[in-house]
């Protein structure tokens, strides 16, 4: 297949700039670089131009903030997705968002193949070149990184012989992924799980030791389980979260450490910071439980578990993703209402929530004058419900 024109994932790095070189190098090709905003306040602009300036001919910068929350992160927390217990799957969340964007533009400016700037080992890759197969199998796919075979000391030997300008930050002992949902970081010291992270892992929490004396307290509205009010002010899915992790982030809420399984087949320490995605998935419980049955919560709870190792693995265009989308979606119509967490050093604890139309009952669950359950009906009840524990306890007895 002979290759003209390549859409390139471009975060202004140093793997992607040097990429923009090698891939117009060994393919005699023209290279359209692409960066996607999700909230991972870099200089676009300036990314914008570098691409240009290393040899790219069209440079285009997408923001998609409001479009990542709105239809990645809450259908997620509606979800109640989460991976290894523990990780709200911030960068996994984007990955499908850059994907549809880069088809959506290779296709609009005559690319015949996308490239990206993953290695082999992590598990973006994967993200990736199924979604492309998902979007369009037509697109050749092409992973630089995973090919050139270069050391990270050649690789910048190379953007030096070529003037492509190395970053300031390449001693950075972290490898760092950020967006408006959360910011991950691995490598360095923090390869020994037995090490404590160091301070400088985290960039968007304060220490819980560090965080203030007094508690917060936030008020987050509900419409259908989509966050919509914070503090009884409307907002917009973007600022809603980028709020919640300034407020949360001081109070050094949403830090987590991982030992995570990895798609490709090994462990990896992770650490991850989430604030306001912690604070959201607390509360959006919390309403759950004063509005959907028990039978649904449970089931629920495993679809959740499915959502999010789907979400992790690559597999958000996959067959499965639409068919649990509408379970969820089904399940949210009366997750309505306001849940009020108390934030403090490192924990957002639900102190208060209410809601238009509840499954909890002041009359059925009191002791007081008002109960109006039948007490009367427990004997019959327990009679019943216990009556096949009853008839096999005497069959053991009998068999002794």
């Amino acid at each position: 297949m002979s290759i003209k024109r390549i859409a390139l994932a471009y975060s202004g790095g140093l793997d992607t700039s040097v990429a923009v070189k090698w891939l117009g190098e060994k393919y005699s090709a023209e290279i359209v670089a692409i960066a996607i905003d999700v909230g991972e306040e870099k200089n676009y602009e300036a990314i914008r131009t570098k691409a240009l300036a290393v040899g790219a001919v069209e440079s285009h910068v997408i923001d998609a903030k409001d479009r990542f929350v709105r239809e990645f992160v809450f259908p997620a927390l509606r979800a109640g997705a989460i991976y290894n217990d523990k990780y709200l799957l911030a960068t996994a969340l984007a990955r499908p968002l850059i994907v549809e964007e880069m088809v959506r533009v290779a296709e609009a400016t005559g690319c015949d193949a996308v490239a990206h700037g993953c290695t082999g080992k992590g598990n973006d890759q994967v993200r990736f070149e199924v979604g492309f197969a998902a979007l369009n199998p037509g697109l050749k796919v092409l992973a630089p990184a995973r090919e050139w075979g270069m050391t990270r000391e050649e690789e910048i030997e190379y953007a030096r012989v070529n003037n492509v300008p190395i970053p300031v930050d390449l001693d950075n002992p972290y490898s760092t992924d950020t967006n408006l949902w959360g910011r991950s970081c691995e490598c360095g010291v923090l390869e020994d799980p037995n090490n404590s992270p160091p301070k400088g892992a985290y960039e968007w929490t304060v220490d819980p030791l560090d965080a203030p004396n007094e508690p917060e307290r936030v008020e987050i509205g509900f419409e259908c389980g989509i966050p919509v009010s914070l503090n009884g002010q409307a907002m917009d899915p973007a600022p809603l979260v980028a709020k919640l992790n300034e407020i949360a982030g001081r109070h050094g809420v949403g830090r987590c450490d991982v030992l995570e399984d990895r798609l490709v087949g090994i462990k990896s320490r992770e650490i991850y910071e989430c604030p306001g995605g912690t604070v959201l998935y607390a509360a959006h419980l919390d309403l759950e439980h004063l509005t959907v049955d028990k039978d649904t919560l449970e089931f629920k709870r495993s679809v959740a578990l499915r959502y999010g190792q789907l979400v992790y693995n690559g597999l958000w265009h996959g067959t499965l993703m639409p068919h649990l989308d509408a379970f969820v979606e089904s399940t949210q119509r009366n997750v309505t209402g306001e849940v009020r967490v108390r934030l403090y050093k490192g924990n957002a604890v639900v102190e208060g929530r209410k809601a238009p139309k509840p499954l909890y009952s002041y009359e059925m669950a009191t002791y007081d004058k008002a109960d109006l359950f039948d007490h009367t009906a427990a004997e019959g009840f327990i009679a019943i419900w216990g009556l096949p524990t009853k008839l096999s306890a005497a069959l053991e007895r009998a068999s002794k």
